[in-house]
């Protein structure tokens, strides 16, 4: 399942930009996806993006498309989120979290979706 602790969230305008690291441990050799879901205030939970473990491959909520990019370093054991063009309605609180490729959420899903995740860090973007 894994361990996550995430950094780099914060307050930023509308048009600017983040970066999220995740740290991660604990996996087997299974092909998993890693990556991130966001959850709004009263809003459900919604798979953004994630890598596959065996081969890099990307994928993303088609709300974020062309303007997130997740990225990895396997020497840091860390999955990076790179946020462009943010949006008020990117304002979330977001979690690292792995879930077996096959079955990973993109755009609407619950935490039973996924396996495991971090404490969160708030992303806030201002109008």
């Amino acid at each position: 399942e894994g361990q996550f602790v995430e950094s780099g969230g914060g307050l930023v305008q509308a048009g600017g930009s983040l970066r999220l690291s995740c740290a991660v441990s604990g996996f087997t050799d299974d092909d998993y996806g890693l990556g991130c879901f966001r959850q709004a205030p009263g809003k459900e939970p919604e798979g953004v993006a994630c890598i596959r473990s065996s081969d890099g491959s990307t994928y993303y909520a088609t709300s974020v498309a062309g303007r997130f990019t997740i990225t990895r370093d396997n020497a840091k054991n860390t999955v990076y989120l790179q946020m462009d063009s943010l949006l008020p309605e990117d304002t979330a609180v977001y979690y690292c979290t792995s879930q077996l490729i096959t079955d990973w959420i993109l755009g609407p899903a619950s935490r039973t979706d996924f396996l495991a995740w971090g404490q969160g860090t708030q992303v806030t973007v201002s109008s």
